[in-house]
């Protein structure tokens, strides 16, 4: 099997998306975890449940309803608290073997791609906190569609940006379960 990209998911994969959480751990207090969590979960199931319904906003708005969610079930009433947890999710911190792995696949020739439901704002912003740009060949949203993985038609965008075939030319990664299983199920 020949790889001539890959196609790697941003958030939980390249970006750690409880990083944001962890800059604001003393304000939030002993719930930090649980409202990290409960953010991310919120988040991931109001992506479902969109694509689901057919009620496509965009991954920031979804984002923000995740997060307001969570600060509701832990009764943090802070405005400038959920504002500055916002302005840090576009600034995640991105993963300690990030950038020496997109540079091996960089000299080995494999196409480097991100593959997001993220919005074309957020992934610019934390691609360039991370200072990967120069390492991908491209960054693609779900927007465009406006629906979210784990839908065929995004892997096959990604597949489409890549210009390469899913099953013998494409390696799909990500962190997280459904998304893997989703990319696998299209071919990748």
């Amino acid at each position: 099997m020949t790889i001539r990209a890959c196609l790697f998911d941003a958030y939980g994969t390249l970006f750690d998306v409880h990083s944001a959480i962890g800059r604001y751990r003393a304000d939030i207090g002993i719930h930090a975890d649980a409202v990290s969590e409960l953010w991310r979960t919120k988040q991931l199931e109001y992506t479902w449940l969109r694509s689901l319904m057919g009620q496509y906003a965009d991954f920031w708005q979804v984002t923000e309803e995740a997060l307001r969610y969570a600060f509701e079930v832990y009764r943090i009433e802070n405005q400038s608290l959920f504002e500055q947890l916002m302005a840090a999710y576009l600034t995640l911190t991105a993963y300690p073997d990030v950038v020496e792995t997109l540079n091996t696949l960089k000299a080995q020739g494999v196409g480097r791609y991100i593959l997001s439901n993220g919005s074309p704002m957020m992934l610019a912003a934390a691609v360039e906190h991370a200072e990967i740009g120069d390492l991908l060949d491209g960054v693609v949203s779900v927007e465009p569609l406006r629906i979210y993985k784990s839908v065929p038609e995004v892997y096959r965008l990604g597949m489409e940006t890549a210009g390469v075939e899913p099953a013998v030319e494409i390696l799909f990664v990500s962190a997280n379960g459904w998304d893997a299983a989703g990319a696998s199920a299209f071919g990748f």
